[in-house]
């Protein structure tokens, strides 16, 4: 590993761009969620992570997507990386949408358009809050507390699931964690190496005439979420480098 100054330069030319959709039972939704993204014209990644009801049937009717699928449920953060190993082949950016519906995907724009000149960031879709329910707003706020706590960025919305993620600076990382709990640990590792995370605002439908499809389990995602902002924050306790502010450390290749 070489260590640098202040830079994470961005590679020459047009950057390419995919879009990544991890499901799991969003058979109601997610065909909505393809059809509008695909308005991007852009390579589509659909990962269906081990769905039992419809969802297989609904995106085999559509053409022109590459669909991947997990026989067993594996946590959204293991569709991602099969998401972003797939993309790698043919983008330099993997755009990631949740497939409940929340998001218009043609806000992905925007968020193309945060990512600093010269430099290959991390951007997340800061969403408006005005709408959303109390849970969700307090989660955000403990989320966002303890990802600076584990020595990742200031964040106003560190939950959000719409982003743009550098490939292949991602996979390397090594995020340990394979369920939601990827998307803040991502967050810290990516600021320990040095990678930008900016944010940019986005809409958010927290109202719908379909029902809300959440997997979130309290007692399990809160014990969850506790292992891994343990395992981050111990490791910055004790790695002494990851203390040092303005360095910016990127895997030689």
């Amino acid at each position: 590993m070489t260590t640098h100054p202040e830079t994470t330069e961005e590679q020459p030319g047009e950057p390419r761009f995919a879009v990544i959709i991890p499901t799991y039972n969003h058979g109601r939704r997610v065909v909505a969620v393809v059809r509008q993204a695909m308005s991007l014209g852009l390579p589509i990644f659909v990962v269906d992570d081990g769905s039992t009801d419809d969802t297989a049937t609904r995106l085999r009717s559509i053409i022109g997507i590459h669909r991947l699928v997990h026989p067993q449920n594996r946590g959204k953060g293991a569709a991602l990386l099969t998401g972003m190993r797939a993309a790698a082949e043919v983008a330099d950016y993997a755009v990631t949408i949740d497939a409940d519906g929340q998001h218009d995907p043609v806000d992905a724009l925007k968020l193309m358009a945060a990512i600093p000149a010269k430099r290959r960031a991390i951007v997340v879709g800061r969403r408006k809050m005005a709408d959303a329910p109390w849970t969700s707003r307090q989660g955000r706020r403990f989320s966002n507390f303890w990802v600076r706590v584990s020595g990742g960025p200031t964040l106003s919305d560190s939950q959000s699931g719409f982003r743009i993620y550098p490939l292949p600076e991602t996979l390397e990382l090594g995020v340990v964690a394979r369920r939601y709990q990827f998307e803040v640990e991502v967050l810290a590792r990516a600021a320990w190496q040095g990678i930008p995370v900016k944010e940019a605002t986005i809409s958010a439908d927290y109202g719908s005439a379909l029902p809300r499809i959440s997997h979130f389990h309290p007692f399990i995602d809160f014990m969850r979420n506790f292992g891994a902002f343990s395992r981050l924050i111990t490791r910055r306790v004790f790695t002494p480098s990851l203390w040092r502010p303005g360095v910016r450390r990127i895997r030689s290749r």
